[in-house]
């Protein structure tokens, strides 16, 4: 409010208030005039179905597009498949980022063609619902910039008699082509659907319900005229009952691969074709045990999520067993099917198992077989290697076992038992056993630190099921980054206060020696680093024995000594320190040995250790 009693005073102030209205009313209409604009860099571009122009709030450019679409045929019949090709058309753009294809008909290209669309590289397309078909439309999964795309396009029963292909084609933001038209292919002149060719990716044959099996799966053939992927390696599913077992093998007319599953279970196994080794948006085929007969099923997983079940099963040629525990099942399915993965693309392969409840599958009890590299499915037989260890994980181990079982255990024996070892050399400027145990130290601060962030590297944040194991590393980690805090700031050796700096340097150490300790026994039972469950807690307690033993032995020969030459009233580490430089030579001796023995011993528990895992 303007004040009343000065005249020049509300002018000023009526003059403010009147500018703060007129900001407040232009900023209004601004607002008001915005029109909103939406990119879908990710390719789910429904909303541009029907007009196929990209909602980007610019006009389409009008010039001839440098992008040419193109068919492999210029007739179909009913059911046929048609190959469509986008591709860069100019030597000035050489690019595209963003794309929709849809199947109109040419003499109305208003009206969607129906059919489906194929993928032929789902890495890099994916398939839209735009009408009442899904699979009608075609587009991208990223703004990655590509040269060319194709799809695949199988007629419907009752198709237009021309087929046009019209494409919209993002270069960047602001500069897109729209609907350009691929050549017209027409029908050919059949006026009633055949009945007597089955095109390549017709329906499968349709049986009754799935077959028992008399005979387990045979490994015979593997890597020559079937691929396998196998756990552990080279098992064999005919006689050996914890042998996990998948096999592909392509028909001889090279239009379906029939596929064998087995594998040791309570509820299910399963497999899953995957663009990547990380879970979601994955391919899965199910083999669920439903009491006295197994349930065969076409999945998709969307995510870190429960697979959903396919409302078409597309599989057929099925096969089940059930014997000793151990789940059995086969199938087979076209190379090429509508929202399934295309066979002829490479795919990593997961193998998982777990329980089920009526049907209802549970998480896998374990941490997925996964193949080492991606397969062609309908490539050459080859003998598959898998890993349920992610790469990461197994470097996670790795280090944080060779800094607690071997270089922080080193350097808390040379702190406690070699300090008065080699009294008359120095090594930079300081004793040897404090070079050794600070140059120690700090390695194992530096390696912890790499080893503590390659799970959430991994993982991609926190794991909610790893219990408390995560909880007692970072524990770990804390009194790691304090250790050398505390040392760069510790007082003088003469200082009063030098005494407190001993007892939380030795209560900070042992506290995350007895931690690191503890993560060790529980690293160890985790999913993604399953180690073998009987012996390697009797090595880890063998280890810490081990430990305890040759501590206690380097204090004996501690007290010994001192219990000879305890016959004055000096104090005892002076009294001590004489006696060391008096018997330096028996002293030293014996000193050494033991060193060495521990070290030989402390690198044959780490090297069982490494070993079991490089073989996970």
């Amino acid at each position: 409010m303007c004040p009343p009693n000065s005249t020049l005073a509300s002018f000023k102030c009526l003059n403010r208030e009147a500018a703060m209205w007129r900001s407040g009313f232009l900023l209004a209409a601004f607002t008001a005039c915005v029109v909103p604009v939406t990119g879908y860099s990710n390719g789910k571009v429904y909303a541009a179905c029907g007009e196929m122009v990209p909602q980007h709030g610019y006009e389409a450019r009008p010039d001839p597009a440098p992008y040419s679409i193109t068919v492999d045929k210029s007739t179909f019949s009913y059911g046929d498949n048609i190959t469509v090709s986008l591709q860069v058309a100019s030597s000035t753009v050489t690019f595209f980022k963003g794309f929709l294809i849809e199947a109109r008909d040419a003499g109305n290209l208003s009206l969607l063609a129906g059919g489906f669309f194929i993928l032929t590289d789902p890495r890099r397309s994916q398939l839209l619902q735009c009408g009442q078909t899904q699979g009608s439309g075609v587009s991208h999964r990223s703004s990655a910039k590509k040269t060319h795309m194709q799809a695949v396009w199988q007629s419907p029963k009752n198709p237009p008699q021309r087929v046009q292909f019209l494409v919209t084609v993002v270069h960047e933001y602001k500069v897109f082509w729209v609907r350009i038209a691929s050549p017209v292919v027409s029908l050919s002149g059949a006026t009633a659907a055949p009945v007597t060719a089955a095109p390549v990716t017709a329906a499968p044959p349709q049986t009754t319900s799935p077959a028992a099996l008399t005979t387990p799966f045979s490994s015979v053939g593997c890597g020559h005229s079937k691929s396998c992927l196998r756990d552990p390696v080279g098992c064999h599913p005919q006689s050996d009952p914890h042998c996990f077992f998948l096999s592909f093998t392509t028909d001889e007319a090279g239009r379906s691969v029939m596929f064998e599953l087995s594998g040791p279970a309570e509820g299910y196994v399963s497999f899953a074709l995957s663009l990547d080794k990380w879970m979601g948006n994955d391919d899965v085929y199910l083999c669920v045990n439903d009491g006295s007969r197994v349930t065969i099923s076409p999945a998709y997983v969307s995510g870190r999520k429960h697979p959903e079940l396919a409302k078409e099963d597309s599989l057929w040629d099925k096969a089940w067993r059930l014997a000793d525990g151990v789940i059995q099942c086969r199938f087979r399915r076209n190379f090429v099917l509508p929202h399934r993965f295309n066979l002829n693309q490479s795919y990593f392969l997961f193998l998982a198992h777990g329980k089920s409840d009526q049907g209802l599958i549970h998480r896998h009890s374990r941490q997925p077989l996964i193949s080492t590299s991606q397969v062609v499915i309908t490539g050459h037989p080859e003998d598959l290697s898998g890993s349920r260890s992610p790469l990461l994980i197994k470097f996670h181990g790795v280090l944080m076992l060779t800094v607690w079982m071997w270089i922080v255990s080193t350097a808390v024996l040379i702190a406690r038992h070699y300090k008065h070892l080699w009294p008359d050399t120095a090594l930079l400027g300081q004793r040897p056993w404090f070079q050794l145990h600070r140059t120690m130290m700090v390695l194992a601060v530096i390696l912890t630190g790499v080893a503590f962030t390659l799970p959430f590297i991994y993982r991609r944040g926190w794991s909610k099921r790893a219990g408390a194991h995560p909880y007692l590393g970072c524990a770990v980690m804390a009194l790691c980054v304090i250790q050398p805090i505390m040392a760069i700031v510790r007082p003088a050796p003469e200082s009063s206060r030098r005494i407190i700096f001993n007892w939380l340097h030795f209560g900070a150490g042992t506290a995350a020696q007895i931690l690191a300790a503890a993560c060790m026994f529980l690293g160890a039972a985790q999913q993604a680093l399953l180690l073998p469950s009987l012996w390697c807690p009797a090595l880890l307690t063998g280890w810490l024995l081990w430990i305890v033993l040759v501590d206690l032995l380097l204090l004996i020969h501690s007290c010994r000594l001192r219990s000879r030459g305890n016959t004055s009233d000096d104090k005892e580490k002076i009294l001590f320190a004489q006696l060391e430089r008096r018997q330096h030579g028996e002293i030293s001796q014996v000193k050494k040995t033991v060193l060495v023995v521990f070290l030989i011993g402390n690198t044959g528990f780490l090297t069982a250790f490494i070993k079991a895992i490089g073989s996970l």
